[in-house]
């Protein structure tokens, strides 16, 4: 919500947050043992559906 509405900053927000959660850079926000992680967004309107969506599946490096 921070970033207002424009879709691909929101995407790289949450990437960035879900690189630093997998890295165990995130402090007081840190989950415990973040080993994978999901990331989904999407937006727009294509008449009455949405004109885009961007998952992301991230795995922490053994």
């Amino acid at each position: 919500m921070s970033k207002g509405h424009p879709i691909g900053a929101t995407r790289l927000g949450q990437i960035f947050e879900l690189v630093q959660q997998l890295r165990g850079e995130c402090g007081k926000r840190q989950v415990e043992g973040a080993r994978i992680a999901v990331q989904e967004n999407g937006g727009g309107l294509w008449g009455v559906e949405g004109a885009i969506a961007h998952m992301a599946t991230l795995e922490r490096a053994a």
